[in-house]
């Protein structure tokens, strides 16, 4: 399919919730308002979330990698979210513990394989402590963009397959 939707219209800083509902709906929103994915995307991702935390504790700033089937998505995109202030997640595979995440990935791939080669290289970044604060600290969204640009290799998902 297409190419991958990574652009400053999808990164979201100062981002404003009480809980991990509020966030998600407000990350999911942006992308239904650009038309990368169908109304229905907001609700699956809740759901989903619901029955599949995606929070992840990691060194120095918690993670979140919300995502859902390719059904409600228009085009491949990934969504970074910056929080004004942590907001508890459900950790991956731990119903009964929460983790205060500061920045949401939310992806919206419309292709399962895809989204695996992505999850792999978003673990990479997840391991390295400075590139998260990097990323928490940015006050501007270019600099998220180079960053993650480079470190997910982005460019290599604009022709698909490898």
């Amino acid at each position: 399919m297409g190419k991958l939707v990574f652009d400053e219209s999808v990164i979201l800083l100062d981002v404003e919730g009480e809980t991990k509902e509020v966030v998600l709906e407000t990350v999911a929103q942006n992308l239904v308002d650009r038309g990368l994915v169908k109304t229905s995307f907001i609700q699956a991702i809740l759901k989903r979330e619901s029955e599949f935390a995606t929070g992840l504790p990691t060194a120095g700033v918690s993670v979140a990698i919300p995502h859902t089937d390719v059904e409600h998505v228009n085009e491949k995109t990934i969504s970074v979210a910056v929080l004004k202030k942590p907001v508890d997640f459900v950790i991956m595979g731990d119903d009964s513990e929460t983790t205060p995440v500061q920045i949401v990935f939310m992806l919206a791939m419309d292709e399962a394989h895809s989204q695996l080669t992505l999850l792999q290289k978003l673990m990479q970044v997840f391991q390295d402590e400075q590139t998260l604060r990097t990323i928490v600290s940015a006050t501007d969204k270019s600099t998220i963009k180079t960053l993650l640009e480079e470190k997910l290799e982005l460019l290599a998902f604009e022709g698909g397959e490898r």
